[in-house]
């Protein structure tokens, strides 16, 4: 074990649930404003997971008001994010699921094990 991966350990979050590609996941951030703190939830499909060690990272997707589809991007051992739930588990056959930016309604569903 390098240096590099000692510091890093350190940081590393252990409670985290296992999570692939096209599972519908709920997070909770930490959001501060002003002298305030409060916990927001985004819920969506995890449309792709990059990266390794402390620089892990994963996008959700969700599509809200009017068909808006709204994308965010969360580094996994980040202290803004409290907690990660698995909601579903999805049937998908793509490590990338970059796709489903071009679909809309009942087309940009996912197969639910």
């Amino acid at each position: 074990m390098n240096k590099i991966d000692k510091v890093e350990s350190r940081y590393l979050k252990t409670d985290l649930p296992d999570f692939k590609s096209g599972d519908k996941v709920r997070v909770k951030i930490k959001i501060s404003e002003e002298n305030k703190d409060r916990i927001q939830t985004f819920e969506g499909i995890v449309i792709s997971i990059k990266g390794s060690g402390i620089n892990k990272a994963f996008t959700v997707r969700k599509i809200s008001f009017n068909n808006v589809g709204v994308e965010r991007t969360f580094l996994i051992n980040s202290p803004v994010v409290q907690s990660i739930e698995r909601v579903n588990e999805g049937i998908v056959r793509r490590s990338k699921l970059y796709y489903l930016r071009d679909r809309a309604g009942k087309k940009a569903r996912i197969k639910v094990k």
